[in-house]
């Protein structure tokens, strides 16, 4: 399967210029990647199955939001991807990252790139508190307690949705979460890794105890 049918078996119907900009970016992210780590040391093997399509898989679950917000964006994983995605549909992404030479890293990106994109370069906690968005990600950022701790904000009932992706591990966090968290969850089955799993959430309210 080629790079360009891994990618349409999990988003859907991408244009040849859409894939190119993912190519291009798979490539300024190697090359910022020995100057600042943008990824942990071995992280990069098949990098195009393991991060770009795992992060793309993310758009499948948009409905007609017109904005999204992913925190701890890092490398761009999925936020550059779901910004690359998104461009032909005018959706307007922010990337919320409080290491400096990261957010760079996504700006510089998303100039090169011609996106329509926001670097936020500061903590998750400035952000929410400035932010409503309709859609929020983070991959491979915090347990998903912590995630609904600062997200809370957004995702309180008739507000917005959360795609969290989540590892092997994912039911363990999803009970772990439940003794302090009420919420609304839907379970998508990964289309990269079957034991893993994207976690959909929405009407979060904290558990009195």
């Amino acid at each position: 399967m080629t790079q360009y049918d891994q990618l349409s078996r999990v988003a859907g119907e991408v244009s040849r210029e859409t894939f190119a900009q993912l190519v291009e970016f798979e490539r300024l992210f190697h090359h910022w990647n020995r100057a600042i780590n943008l990824a942990a040391s071995g992280s990069q093997t098949d990098f195009w199955n393991r991060h770009i399509v795992d992060s793309a898989q993310l758009w499948r679950f948009r409905r007609d939001e017109r904005d999204w917000t992913d925190i701890g964006s890092g490398g761009g994983l999925p936020g550059l991807v779901i910004a690359i995605l998104g461009a032909p549909h005018g959706l307007v992404t922010t990337l919320v990252e409080s290491n400096r030479k990261k957010a760079a890293f996504l700006r510089s990106a998303g100039v090169e790139l011609g996106l329509d994109l926001v670097v936020r370069p500061e903590r998750i906690e400035a952000a929410v508190s400035a932010l409503q968005p309709a859609l929020v990600s983070a991959r491979a950022l915090a347990p998903l307690g912590k995630l609904l701790e600062l997200t809370e904000t957004w995702l309180e009932p008739g507000k917005s949705r959360a795609l969290y992706p989540k590892g092997r591990d994912f039911q363990q966090e999803i009970r772990e979460a439940r003794d302090h968290w009420r919420f609304d969850l839907i379970e998508h089955p990964s289309m990269v890794d079957a034991m893993s799993r994207v976690l959909e959430l929405s009407n979060v309210q904290r558990l009195e105890h």
